[in-house]
C-alpha cells in the first residue's frame, strides 16, 4: 500500500527506463510516450547530450546559495535574453513558481513607481497558471480553488474570447493582463495572432503590463522559441518552465528592463532556483534547440502531423470534432468524454493525456521522428475504427 497522499489519480503503470520517444514499463511493455511528462521532456527520455552535461556538472558542484555568483546561471540568463524580448531573468524551480514570480514582478513594478493601488491582474476564467494559492485564484477555476479559501484577492476574470468583458474589467487598479498564449489544461485553445496583437495594443493604450504564460507552449514547442513570436509582438513578462529543463526542474520569469526595475535585493528569492545542476541542463537544452534546422524540423513534422490528424478527423466526424493546437502542442477534441478513448490508446501502447473540453493532448518530444508520428497515427486510426 502506497504511503503517498491520494492527490493524484495515478495510472497503474510504472517505468524502468525511457529512450527518446519511448517508455519501457516494469512489466515489459513498450509505450510510445506522447505525454513526455506533460510537455516537459522537450528532447525525449535519456537524451545522451543532456545526460553527459548533467554528469559533468554533478562532478563539479551541485548547489550553492544565490548569495554567490553562479556562472552557469549567468550564462543561461544571457542566452535567454539574447534570444528573446527579455532583458532580465529570475530563475525558479517550476512553472507555478515562475507564474507566481510574474505576478510579484508586475505588482512590484507599479509599487516601485508610486502606483500602489495598481495591483489587480486580469486572467481568462478556467485557465491554468499553477497550483499555488495565488495561481489557482489567478486561474479562476471553482474546482481548483474549492476548499482552499479564503479567496485570494487581486484577480479578475473574463471568458475565453470575450473581448468586451476584458475591456470592461480594466480600471484604475489594473496592473496587468495575464493569459496563456495557448491554453493547455483548458483544452489546447490557441489565442489567435490578431488577438494577441490587439491585446498588446490594448495594454499599451491602458498603460498596463502584458504577461504571457508560456510554461507549456514555450521553448520550441510551436516551432518558434516562444509561441507568441508567431504574432510578432513583445510581452512585458513571460513565465517559463517545462521544456527549458527537458525533465530537470527549472522555471524562470523573463522580463523587460522597465518592469525588472522594481525587483531590488530582498524582493524575491528561491533556495534552489538557478542552482548549477539545473542551469547546466538548461544550457544543454538551449544548445540543442538552437542548433541549425532544429526549429525548422519541428515546424515540418508538426505540419505533417496536423494534416494527417485532420484526415483521420474527416474519416470519423462522429468521433472527432476538431484538431487543435500549434506545432507539437496538439489537441484532439472528441464529441464525447475522452476517458475511454485515452485508455484504448494506452492499450495499443500510445500514451496521451486529457485536457478540458473532451480534448486529448498529444505532446511528443520536439525531436520526435517521422516514423514515430506515423506509428501514433496508425494507433489513433485503429482506435477510431474500434469506435465506428
Amino acid at each position: 500500500m502506497s504511503s503517498l497522499a491520494k492527490n493524484y489519480n495515478r495510472r497503474k503503470i510504472s517505468f524502468k527506463k525511457g529512450k527518446g520517444s519511448f517508455l519501457y514499463s516494469t512489466n515489459g511493455k513498450k509505450y510510445l510516450d506522447f505525454i513526455q511528462g506533460i510537455a516537459v521532456n522537450s528532447l525525449g527520455h535519456s537524451n545522451l547530450y543532456l545526460v553527459r552535461e548533467l554528469k559533468k556538472q554533478a562532478q563539479k558542484v551541485w548547489h550553492v546559495s544565490n548569495a554567490f555568483i553562479i556562472p552557469e546561471g549567468e550564462r543561461l540568463a544571457k542566452r535567454l535574453t539574447q534570444k528573446t524580448f527579455a532583458d532580465y531573468v529570475i530563475f525558479q524551480n517550476s512553472g507555478a513558481e515562475a507564474t507566481e514570480a510574474a505576478i510579484k514582478v508586475a505588482r512590484r513594478y507599479f509599487y516601485s513607481i508610486g502606483k500602489k493601488n495598481k495591483n489587480r491582474i486580469i486572467c481568462i476564467k478556467n485557465s491554468f497558471h499553477g497550483r499555488t494559492i495565488a495561481t489557482i485564484n489567478a486561474s479562476g477555476s471553482k474546482k481548483m480553488t474549492e476548499g482552499f479559501g479564503p479567496k485570494v484577492a487581486g484577480f479578475d476574470h473574463f471568458n475565453f474570447g470575450d473581448h468586451n468583458k476584458l475591456k470592461k474589467l480594466i480600471n484604475k487598479n489594473t496592473a496587468a493582463v495575464m493569459v496563456e498564449t495557448i491554453l493547455g489544461e483548458g483544452g489546447i485553445k490557441v489565442i489567435p495572432d490578431w488577438c494577441l496583437k490587439d491585446l498588446r495594443k490594448l495594454c499599451n493604450k491602458k498603460k498596463i503590463l502584458l504577461i504571457l504564460d508560456e510554461v507549456q507552449c514555450g521553448i520550441g514547442r510551436t516551432g518558434k522559441f516562444f509561441a507568441f513570436e508567431h504574432s510578432k509582438i513583445k510581452p512585458d513578462i513571460v513565465p517559463i518552465a517545462k521544456g527549458i529543463g527537458s525533465g530537470f526542474p527549472i522555471g524562470a520569469v523573463l522580463m523587460t528592463k522597465k518592469v525588472a526595475s522594481g525587483m531590488v535585493p530582498g524582493t524575491h528569492g528561491s533556495t534552489f532556483g538557478g542552482n548549477p545542476l539545473a542551469m547546466s541542463v538548461g544550457n544543454a537544452v538551449m544548445d540543442q534547440i538552437f542548433k541549425k534546422g532544429f526549429l525548422k524540423n519541428v515546424n515540418t513534422k508538426s505540419k505533417y502531423f496536423h494534416n494527417e490528424l485532420k484526415k483521420i478527423k474527416n474519416n470519423y466526424p462522429k468521433l472527432i470534432k476538431e484538431i487543435r493546437g500549434k506545432g507539437l502542442l496538439i489537441g484532439i477534441k472528441l464529441n464525447f468524454d475522452q476517458t475511454k478513448f485515452i485508455k484504448s490508446l494506452e492499450k495499443n501502447n500510445l500514451l496521451t493525456i486529457r485536457a478540458a473540453e473532451n480534448v486529448i493532448r498529444i505532446l511528443p518530444p520536439l525531436n520526435v521522428k517521422k516514423s514515430e508520428i506515423n506509428l501514433a497515427l496508425k494507433i489513433i486510426n485503429k482506435v477510431c475504427k474500434e469506435y465506428k
